[in-house]
């Protein structure tokens, strides 16, 4: 039995989008969200990125993901899936002892150590492990990141 989560709270929640300045407007209209910051490129990621905060921060937050990149990941799933949910985006304490936790559960990581992502370390499960969603976690005690 656990002593409570070992994740959490939700950091944000990945959507991918056409275009995020096409994107912007609508949800700006339908729920009043604003950028916390200008969009920028992760361009390690092939990726334009813009996050919109839910209430004030630590709140969670919807990231708008838009592939910069023909060759890479997201434009590859915008290609064959089209504009959706990605990935939802869990904190962790301890992201290298959480990665080999969950190897232990014979989760199907993507990354085995950490890497950069937006906000500080992240690392991904592959979304087989749970119900066809991909997982990021992210390293919840790193100062937060803006641009990569």
């Amino acid at each position: 039995m656990s002593d409570g989560p070992r994740v959490g709270p939700i950091h944000h929640v990945a959507i991918v989008v056409r275009s995020i300045e096409g994107a912007l407007p609508r949800y700006r209209e339908l729920f009043g969200l604003l950028p916390e910051a200008d969009p920028f490129d992760f361009a390690s990621q092939g990726v334009r990125l813009c996050f919109l905060p839910t209430g004030p921060l630590p709140a969670a937050r919807i990231e708008l993901v838009e592939p910069i990149d023909e060759a890479l990941g997201v434009a590859r799933f915008l290609a064959t899936r089209g504009e959706g949910l990605h990935h939802i985006c869990l904190t962790t304490d301890d992201l290298p002892v959480e990665l080999a936790r969950l190897a232990a559960h014979e989760a199907d990581l993507i990354d085995h150590g950490t890497r950069a992502g937006a906000h500080g370390p992240v690392g991904f499960i592959h979304p087989r492990t749970l119900s066809g969603v991909l997982w990021e976690l992210l390293q919840a005690d790193q100062p937060e990141q803006s641009n990569p």
